[in-house]
């Protein structure tokens, strides 16, 4: 199944991280420990395409696996990594945000699964206009099926 990460209100290319300056940070999905597809801090939008396993689970439910996939089964996850770009173009990440499989309606799972995917529609500034890290959590993020 493909899932569509739609990244919108991004919180610009300069950021404080306890107290150090940052001046190029971009937001990518991590896969494993890379981050995959970077884009800048400042861009309009964002946008990902991340392929997942569905695998049926003994109890009639559907597990997610993949390269993206994060955590032990029923705590599920994919994550935004946040991080600054050097000179040297590494990427070195001071924070990320959860996208938490378990948040997603169990029948939208299923039907995504069938088919169309998921999209999942995220606002990245939090209220502080930080990056946003840790879980999101609605209204912060929308899932719907793909179009």
């Amino acid at each position: 199944m493909r899932i569509t990460i739609e990244g919108h209100d991004l919180p610009g290319r300069r950021f404080t991280s306890e107290g150090v300056p940052l001046a190029n940070v971009h937001v990518a999905v991590q896969e494993g420990r890379d981050p995959v597809g970077m884009v800048r801090g400042d861009a309009p939008c964002a946008t990902w395409e991340v392929d997942v396993n569905v695998v049926p689970t003994d109890d009639g439910g559907l597990d997610l696996r993949g390269k993206a996939v994060h955590g032990k089964r029923g705590d599920r996850f994919l994550y935004l990594t946040w991080g600054e770009i050097d000179g040297d173009g590494s990427f070195d990440m001071f924070r990320r945000a959860k996208l938490m499989i378990a948040d997603i309606d169990s029948e939208l799972l299923a039907r995504g699964a069938g088919g169309p995917g998921l999209t999942a529609r995220v606002d990245l500034t939090d209220d502080f206009g930080c990056p946003r890290c840790a879980r999101v959590r609605p209204p912060h993020i929308v899932w719907t099926l793909s179009s």
